[in-house]
């Protein structure tokens, strides 16, 4: 890579520009190569007769994507490290204390080091491109800025305001970093670089000063930043950390106390070196390791196009138009984010008042974003105008995609995409939403089985971020590249799974919610345990309130469906039938192992369930980490099978991918098998064997797991 090209200096006679282009890369980054020659330019413009310097990028969509999150990764040494992060300070205060304005020139995304970077300059403008947003997403990664953003960004647009970006590793539009302060313009892209001209222009005509920003709030603001209520703002702060977190990401809590112990500090040594020596505090952790492994991860699928490795590239089908078989819960769901991104959409369903629900349920998605000011009304109408609805196949000889998400019965399924089939072009790729039922016994009733494929989305479609891609035994290369590019173009994470009962995410979560029936039996109670898999593991939802949360009867015919799979080795509780038996659906008819209120809200346990169950009242005191080992080691157990002797996915990162956004399993643990490296894999084994002797041979543990520790490996 040539620096001299990456980062160059560009006279515009009284002024100069600074233009960052890194060759060889997709982005603009901080690596140290760069700031080493970023350090030399600034250098020569102090010493230059430049009134000004703008920092301008010339990536299309970029600015400054942050730091170099390789080089983060690479360290361990904490006194190197220390060294680099004081480095960059002073580059940052190196721009800062030019003796000419400095104006940032943001167009596109500006995130972490290059908000850093942008706050360390007197004057800062913003393109009102989409793609630009401004923000600090460290804490997100297990780190806090470090560059001087905990420092800076409270200084310029105050506390509030600045803790609402630093704590959640959140980011801000254009028009939104204008009301806060946090630039002083907003440009159209259009004319960007015409109009940043003019902005420089018109400061060099007022004596080219430099300016040191500083908040200067409201009356209210006053108020609010008055000792009593600063205190006041902390607390709260820290208690809605804890809240969120339980406390399990201490970077957020980091970056809190580095901008208590640092606001209005008018040192500034001494304000950057506690947020450095806060920053090593937190970098350096196994946590902030798993964080960052997981953006890589992520940055891999990206790259990725859902093939094998090392299978020759195909070019994917483009979707203009789809159909939605349904325009039920999931149906609709897929409906709207579909047509949110542009796609045109058709719903079939049975009747009229059904597909008014589908159109009610994105509208109402839709509405939501307008209040909260992330969408216009002209956008609301723009997108529902993608939306159209059916009672027949009208329109469907256009279709590029149809997904079928009906109800879950294997002859209705068939029945309906043989029927589908017919009315679509020959080569329309037909997707099935199943959860659980096989793509390749569905894929019989297509007569071109090679443009079938399952393309199972999570509930809620718009929150969930995982999407998995079933390929079955027939679906061509061409099919399985062109749905998982889709499911990326839908803002989703895919992962290629092969065809077998549940799939992938279904066929690990479901032994850990089949443990929780058998420790229900045992006599443990139902807030203990969810308390000890969400305050104390980190779960999102403890497994009684997720079943209530996916439907009780859904899961208790799923785990009807893997015993029938699995014969002997899946034992299931003695529960599943009783509970099948009752009333209790969960959250969807308000009913289930929690009370909900009016809003379908869960409120508290709903204590007769047990007598409902045939169980006396709970008493038993089984210590929190058997209970957690129990359900998580049964997933352990699971995975071991369908990685390493079934072959549903390819490799340990899809798992830990999947299970972490499709179940919200705990990032900071890195993933359920990056898990159990960490606790070992010999560990996992013994524990199993004694719960196998104390228990059931439920917990026997399989052949796959009892060769990695045979041959002393490891899942990664």
């Amino acid at each position: 890579m040539s620096m001299e090209e990456s980062l160059k200096l560009v006279s515009k006679g009284e002024y100069v520009v600074l233009e960052l282009d890194l060759q060889g890369e997709k982005v603009n980054k901080l690596s140290t190569p760069v700031m080493l020659r970023l350090e030399k330019l600034l250098e020569e413009v102090k010493s230059s007769s430049y009134k000004a310097l703008v920092i301008l990028s010339k990536k299309k969509n970029i600015f400054i994507a942050g730091a170099d999150i390789e080089e983060i990764k690479s360290f361990t040494d904490k006194d190197a490290f220390s060294e680099a992060v004081e480095r960059g300070q002073n580059i940052m205060n190196h721009i800062e204390d030019l003796k000419i304005p400095v104006i940032a020139a943001i167009n596109g995304a500006c995130m972490g080091g290059g908000t850093e970077l942008a706050l360390a300059c007197d004057y800062r403008v913003a393109s009102d491109a989409d793609s630009t947003k401004i923000g600090l997403p460290e804490t997100q990664l297990g780190i806090i800025p470090g560059f001087g953003g905990c420092v800076r960004l409270p200084r310029v647009v105050g506390l509030i305001q600045s803790l609402q970006i630093i704590l959640p590793g959140g980011s801000v539009r254009a028009d939104k970093a204008y009301k806060i302060g946090l630039v002083d313009e907003v440009i159209p892209e259009t004319v960007f670089e015409s109009k940043v001209e003019e902005f420089v222009n018109a400061i060099l005509k007022k004596g080219a000063k430099k300016r040191r920003k500083v908040f200067s709030p409201s009356l209210t603001g006053k108020l609010m930043e008055s000792p009593l209520l600063k205190w006041k703002i902390f607390s709260e702060s820290k208690k809605g950390i804890m809240k969120q977190s339980k406390g399990h990401y201490p970077a957020p809590l980091k970056a809190l106390e580095v901008v208590q112990k640092t606001y209005g500090m008018s040192n500034r040594t001494k304000a950057l070196r506690i947020e450095r020596e806060g920053f090593l505090e937190v970098a350096l952790t196994d946590i902030s390791k798993n964080l960052i492994q997981l953006f890589f991860w992520m940055e891999n699928i990206k790259k990725r196009n859902g093939l094998p490795a090392g299978a020759p590239a195909v070019k994917p089908r483009e979707i203009k138009n789809m159909a939605v078989l349904g325009a039920g819960t999931m149906g609709g769901g897929i409906a709207q984010l579909a047509a949110d991104k542009g796609v045109n959409v058709r719903m079939k369903d049975l009747s009229n008042e059904a597909l008014k629900k589908g159109f009610e349920a994105a509208a109402d998605i839709w509405n939501k974003k307008v209040k909260r000011r992330r969408m216009t009304e002209k956008e609301l109408q723009t997108k529902m105008g993608h939306l159209t609805g059916t009672m027949d196949y009208s329109g469907f000889q256009h279709m590029d995609l149809v997904v079928e998400a009906i109800v879950e019965d294997m002859n209705i399924k068939k029945k309906v995409i043989a029927e589908t089939v017919a009315q679509c072009p020959k080569d329309c790729i037909i997707a099935t939403n199943t959860s659980s039922l096989s793509v390749n016994e569905m894929s019989e009733a297509h007569p071109r089985p090679e443009n079938f494929v399952g393309l199972h989305y999570f509930n809620p479609v718009h929150k969930m971020p995982l999407v998995e891609v079933i390929r079955g035994k027939n679906t061509s290369d061409e099919v399985t590249t062109t749905v998982f590019e889709f499911a990326k173009r839908m803002g989703k994470t895919p992962v290629v799974v092969n065809d077998g009962p549940g799939f992938l995410v279904n066929r690990l979560l479901l032994p850990w919610l089949s443990e929780a029936l058998f420790i229900l039996e045992d006599g443990m109670d139902i807030k203990t345990v969810d308390k000890y898999y969400t305050h104390i593991f980190g779960m999102p939802m403890g497994p009684y309130r997720l079943m209530d949360e996916i439907g009780i009867d859904v899961c208790m015919k799923v785990l009807k469906i893997f015993k029938s799979s699995f014969g002997d080795r899946m034992e299931v509780s003695k529960l599943v039938e009783k509970v099948s038996q009752t009333d209790r659906l969960g959250r969807k008819n308000k009913k289930g192992f929690y009370k909900y209120d009016e809003k379908g809200f869960a409120t508290e346990v709903d204590t007769s369930v047990y007598a409902d169950l045939g169980l006396p009242a709970p008493k038993a005191n089984i210590p929190a980490g058997e209970v957690i080992d129990r359900g998580v080691y049964a997933m352990v157990n699971e995975a071991a099978l369908a990685l390493l002797e079934d072959k549903i996915v390819e490799s340990a990162e899809e798992v830990d991918v999947a299970m972490i956004f499709g179940t919200g399993f705990p990032p900071f643990r890195g993933g359920l098998l990056k898990y159990a490296d960490s606790v070992g894999v010999k560990n996992v084994v013994e524990r199993l064997e004694a719960f196998e002797s104390k228990y059931s041979s439920r917990f026997k543990p399989t052949e796959p797991l009892r060769e990695l520790v045979n041959n002393n490996k490891t899942f990664y």
